[in-house]
């Protein structure tokens, strides 16, 4: 949670962040886990993990990545861009949200 909390805290206090308000998701396949927050007024907030499953609510913005993945993401290990490009972190959003964070990312 930690570690989501970092990166995902980075993500929403850029300046290009201003505005958005979004559902996420972070999916953590090696754990089962999905963790559920909201992404707006430049903080991550409400972040709450839930077993994978099918009662698990599509968020706005959704990444998907094993808990290693996100602990090397956090620490500086991996960068967002290459881990994406070679399939290790997935992002899914809507087109609007892809564009915007692309600049955040």
């Amino acid at each position: 949670m930690t570690a989501l909390q970092g990166i995902l805290g980075k993500l929403a206090s850029n300046p290009a962040a201003e505005g958005l308000d979004r559902s996420l998701s972070c999916r953590l396949t090696d754990l089962d886990q999905v963790v559920l927050g909201r992404l707006g007024s430049g903080a991550v907030r409400d972040l709450h993990a839930v077993p994978d499953g099918a009662a698990v609510p599509k968020a706005d913005i959704r990444l998907t990545m094993t808990s290693d993945d996100l602990v090397a993401l956090t620490d500086g290990q991996l960068h967002f861009g290459q881990a994406w490009a070679t399939g290790r972190v997935k992002l899914e959003a809507g087109l609007r949200d892809l564009l915007r964070l692309r600049k955040l990312l």
